[in-house]
């Protein structure tokens, strides 16, 4: 076991400067969990079970920005909380008392395989200081400098140029439409879009796919691992650990920017682009759940698994 450990760790952290982005970001978006329905005659909404709030942060943030990854919010989960609790409730799906059954089934103790809880429950505290006292401040003086439209745009260009490990992926997964689309959009988004910073695209109707290598090898029939979470990064198994580590041999930054630097202070960059355009997004965040590690361990394991049955 400590051979298997010191092998998905080593994965992950040095599995290429390219992958240094995901340090800060996963793909979104979570799965949308089941979510009892509230009683007519209740006076307040009760406290909205873990991977819910996580979802409904995930549709609000497809509705309102590009397409952003959720580890940030995996990150942000300790940040002052605001007025926007309501719009987390609003943001999120109603379904069925029995929906909510099969989704807490007995599976879920396999999926939530957690064996180095009190490590993780460790570095996920960690994280959430980072962002409370480091990226969301930053993210706070970018967005009095840089405006909105700018950082919508910068967002749109870092997306273009990581088509390459999704649509690499969506041919190992031996999904040919996605891997036409994602070469169809960086064609069309280069050209029309100017370079990638407006997504043309979607007025075509070809949107994303949402392929990477640790999807690929849970379609190969590998096994998830243990749960894991390190410091400066989202949550992982280390499955995905070792996908992040491929997927960052197939970054073309690291090939165009070959100094480490410079490619580290882009990704630090993307990432206060990306949260600077969630600000509002994770207010309420801390008071809507009642065990936030639980939240996003459940979240990240559902959506995960919902990816690769796709």
């Amino acid at each position: 076991m400590r051979r298997f450990l010191m092998v998905g760790v080593a994965a992950v952290v040095f599995g290429g400067c390219g992958t240094l982005s995901a340090a800060f970001r996963t793909e979104s978006t979570l799965l949308t969990v089941s979510q009892p329905v509230t009683p007519p005659e209740a006076a307040e909404p009760e406290p909205q079970p873990a991977a819910q709030v996580v979802a409904a942060i995930e549709a609000k943030a497809s509705e309102d920005a590009p397409e952003l990854d959720s580890s940030i919010l995996l990150l942000s989960v300790g940040s002052d909380t605001g007025e926007g609790g309501d719009q987390l409730i609003i943001a999120q799906t109603q379904r069925s008392a029995q929906e909510k059954v099969e989704s807490i089934g007995a599976n879920d103790s396999e999926e939530e395989y957690d064996p180095w809880e009190r490590f993780n429950e460790t570095m996920f505290e960690f994280n959430r200081k980072l962002d409370r006292y480091a990226l969301k401040p930053a993210a706070q003086v970018y967005n009095v400098i840089m405006p909105e439209p700018f950082q919508v745009l910068i967002a749109n260009g870092f997306d273009n140029i990581s088509f390459v490990p999704r649509a690499v992926n969506s041919l190992l997964q031996w999904k040919w439409r996605a891997a036409g689309r994602e070469v169809s959009r960086f064609l069309i988004n280069s050209t029309a879009g100017i370079g990638g910073l407006f997504d043309a695209a979607k007025y075509w109707g070809i949107e994303k796919s949402r392929e990477d290598f640790g999807q690929t090898l849970g379609v190969w029939g590998v096994g998830p691992g243990p749960y894991l979470i390190l410091p400066f990064m989202e949550p992982l198994t280390v499955r995905d650990g070792i996908g992040k580590a491929v997927d960052g041999v197939m970054d073309p930054l690291s090939y165009v920017l070959p100094f480490l630097w410079v490619r580290l202070s882009l990704k630090i960059g993307e990432t206060v682009n990306d949260r600077a355009l969630n600000l509002e997004l994770y207010q309420g965040f801390e008071e809507s759940v009642i065990d936030m590690y639980s939240a996003v361990r459940h979240g990240y394991l559902r959506r995960r698994e919902q990816l690769i049955k796709e």
